[in-house]
């Protein structure tokens, strides 16, 4: 016999113990990502903060800052969530510019570039 209240209980579980990035909404797929490092570490962010390239961070040129993002290596699934603290790339065929340790998670340190799905994990509202 099948119980209700059951299925609510595995629901609710479910939503509070695993990420939030289980709701996230598909923004583009087929982009091109890539990375950005030691040249920068330290230096100030778009959002006045000061560049960690080993914090979870990324450049995009119009995401509001603090949205958070899932990363998809399409080449080999490897994901990764980021956070949208600075603009960029300046290159018009990339679309984001990600953090080294973004770019070590997703398996891209090598080739530099890679194709990735974008998700909006959670969107942060548009700063005035």
């Amino acid at each position: 016999m099948r119980k209700p209240g059951l299925f609510l209980i595995f629901t609710l579980t479910l939503c509070f113990f695993h990420p939030i990035s289980l709701f996230s909404e598909v923004y583009k797929t087929g982009v091109t990502a890539s990375y950005y490092a030691e040249d920068f570490h330290g230096k100030r962010t778009s959002n006045d903060e000061r560049f960690n390239m080993n914090d979870y961070t990324c450049a995009h040129k119009s995401l509001p800052f603090n949205t958070i993002l899932k990363v998809t290596n399409l080449a080999n699934g490897k994901t990764c969530e980021v956070r949208v603290n600075d603009r960029g790339p300046f290159v018009a065929s990339r679309e984001i510019d990600l953090s080294k340790a973004a770019a070590v998670k997703l398996g891209m340190i090598g080739s530099g570039t890679t194709k990735v799905k974008l998700e909006i994990v959670k969107k942060a509202p548009t700063q005035s």
